[in-house]
C-alpha cells in the first residue's frame, strides 16, 4: 500500500500523484519540464498513514490507537472528514507508549506525564538554543561597537610621548 496524505491527488484514475499531465505530456517535443516541483514534501511529521496502516506499523490494534488518541498520548492530525492521519513520528511515539506500558509496567497516566515532560524538555532545549544564539549575537554586536569607539579616538589632539623616568632631584627656588 502506498501512503498518500490526501485522497485528492489528481482524481484521473491513472494513479499519478499531483495535478496536471504526466512527465512529457503536453510539452513541446515531449521532453521533461525544466523545474518540476514535487506536489508535497514528506517529512517525519507529515501525516500520511490512515489508522489501519498506523496500527499495522506500530503492532497495535486500531481500537488501541483510538484509545491513545482519546487519552492524549498520541494526537494524530485530522482530515477534513475528521479521519485520523498518523505521521512517522506518531508511529514512533505509539511504539514508545507500547514499550513503556508493556516492558516497563508504567500505567497510561504515567506515560502521558512522561510524554508531557519530554515535550517540555524539548521546548526548553529549543528556547535555550535561541537564547544562546541571541547572546552570541549581542556579544558580537558589543564587540563591533567597542571596536568602532576605539577606532574613533582622535590621537592627533594629544600626541603621546614616552615619559622618561629619572632619579634626578629638582629643587625649585623662587626668585626674590
Amino acid at each position: 500500500m502506498s501512503p498518500h496524505p490526501d485522497s485528492s491527488h489528481g482524481g484521473d484514475g491513472t494513479g499519478r500523484i499531483g495535478p496536471g499531465p504526466g512527465l512529457g505530456e503536453g510539452l513541446p517535443g515531449g521532453g521533461r519540464p525544466r523545474a518540476a516541483a514535487p506536489p508535497y514534501v514528506l517529512t517525519e511529521d507529515t501525516p500520511v498513514y490512515v489508522i489501519s496502516v498506523a496500527a499495522e506499523l506500530s503492532g497495535l490494534h486500531p481500537q488501541t490507537l483510538r484509545q491513545y488518541d482519546r487519552l492524549g498520548l498520541v494526537s494524530p492530525d485530522r482530515t477534513a472528514g475528521r479521519g485520523r492521519r498518523y505521521s512517522a513520528r506518531d508511529i514512533q511515539q505509539l511504539r514508545e507508549v507500547q514499550r513503556l506500558s508493556q516492558d516497563e509496567g508504567i500505567n497510561l497516566a504515567g506515560i502521558k506525564r512522561i510524554i508531557e515532560l519530554e515535550n517540555q524538555v524539548t521546548a526548553l532545549q529549543s528556547r535555550v538554543g535561541e537564547l544562546v544564539d541571541a547572546l552570541e549575537g549581542a556579544a558580537a554586536t558589543l564587540q563591533q561597537r567597542e571596536a568602532a569607539v576605539h577606532a574613533s579616538y582622535r590621537r592627533d589632539l594629544v600626541p603621546y610621548q614616552q615619559v622618561q623616568q629619572s632619579s634626578a632631584l629638582v629643587v625649585w627656588r623662587p626668585k626674590r
